[in-house]
């Protein structure tokens, strides 16, 4: 019997060129790798039409998100509010097929009841209402204060009410406890992130640099990269290259400000994943621990040495491919101990081993398919 499943995205999927759409992209493919056929769903704001996609999936609708004043409500999530399309509901009810819904974003109408008799998985992206909250603590505009503080408040009390409508699929093991926990969610389980590789693609060897990498305009990333410039980097000197979309001003002037630090600002994805494979050891602090960090994936599967803190890699279970620091100058310790270390074959086969076990694709569409049907 032919197995058809709607998934609705928050964002266009391909090109997975960030944490959100590498994620939803490489489920889709997989899940069209085991047979389904996937009735995809999607708002574009932004990344157009991407007809590349037709390969994976049976059919393809593109929707307009309601964005500025006309999709804000002092209710509900702005995440989701602007994401409450009727054609979409319409669409969904012209057949009897599972959904699975890609975050809180692409949830109105199951908080609404729209969609009642109808098997509805949620995968949790974010334990959102936990992000936002640290979007406002660290971004420096006060307007965007206030709006993250709002969406926070709202976020939380919104998935509180959905927790327990359908099965939940968190990233990391730390949200489904949160889940549990502060929302008495009973449906909920770790679906380990989709991603883009099948062997780990690491280096043996030794490069010649110190890598921090992510989108520079999230505030939490320029607030890691700010941080290692002055708590790590300030008086060792090794060489440290800060790589990433959209650096500020600020952040490119600190980041030259010393002999032996840079910026690459707006790399290629090629000459980025070239910076990933190429540096000595990738250096990602965290101050955020919701959802999984794609940069870590990427580091872990592509790159040499990972030196992280705890944050980075609660609930993935890639701590042990990581060497995990406490503080600034637990950083700079485990910074000299491997700036002079070959990295060698048996690191690479045990981050295999954690491929395999935990990130295999296949895998892991298998586990989803037996939830849906």
């Amino acid at each position: 019997m032919e197995k058809h499943l709607h998934i609705v995205c928050f964002d266009v999927p391909y090109p997975p060129d960030y944490g959100g759409a590498f994620e939803m992209f490489y489920k889709i493919k997989a899940l069209h790798d085991e047979g389904v056929h996937i009735h995809l769903h999607c708002f574009d704001y932004g990344r157009g039409h991407q007809d590349k996609m037709k390969n994976w999936c049976h059919e393809i609708y593109y929707y307009e998100r309601t964005e500025g004043h006309k999709g804000f409500s002092f209710r509900l999530p702005y995440i989701v509010t602007s994401r409450a399309n009727k054609q979409l509901l319409e669409n969904l009810q012209k057949d009897d097929y599972p959904i699975l819904l890609e975050g809180i974003h692409c949830s109105y109408f199951l908080y609404g009841n729209d969609l009642a008799n109808r098997k509805i998985l949620l995968r949790l992206h974010n334990a959102e209402h936990l992000y936002y909250k640290q979007l406002s603590h660290y971004s420096r505009s006060l307007v965007k204060k206030i709006y993250y503080y709002h969406e926070s408040h709202l976020l939380k009390r919104y998935e509180k009410e959905i927790a327990s409508k359908c099965l939940v699929l968190p990233l990391t093991e730390t949200e489904v406890n949160h889940y549990r926990e502060e929302f008495h969610a009973k449906q909920v389980v770790y679906l380990p992130a989709f991603i883009g590789w099948d062997i780990p693609l690491c280096r043996e060897g030794a490069g010649t640099f110190c890598l921090y990498h992510g989108n520079l305009s999230v505030p939490e990333n320029e607030k890691a990269a700010i941080w290692l410039l002055e708590n790590v980097f300030d008086e060792l000197e090794i060489p440290f290259v800060i790589a990433g979309k959209k650096p500020s001003a600020r952040l490119n002037q600190l980041a030259h400000r010393k002999k032996h630090t840079c910026l690459v600002a707006n790399p290629s994805e090629k000459e980025m994943q070239d910076l990933i494979q190429k540096a000595h050891i990738n250096i990602l602090p965290a101050f955020s621990d919701t959802g999984i960090k794609f940069k870590l994936l990427n580091s872990v599967f592509c790159g040499r040495h990972c030196v992280v803190n705890d944050t980075m890699v609660k609930g993935t279970y890639l701590d042990p491919a990581c060497h995990i620091a406490g503080n600034a100058e637990g950083f700079k310790s485990i910074l000299v101990q491997l700036y002079h270390k070959p990295f060698h074959e048996e690191e690479i086969q045990l981050r295999n081993g954690l491929l395999q076990h935990y990130y295999n694709n296949k895998v892991n569409a298998k586990r989803l398919i037996q939830w849906i049907w």
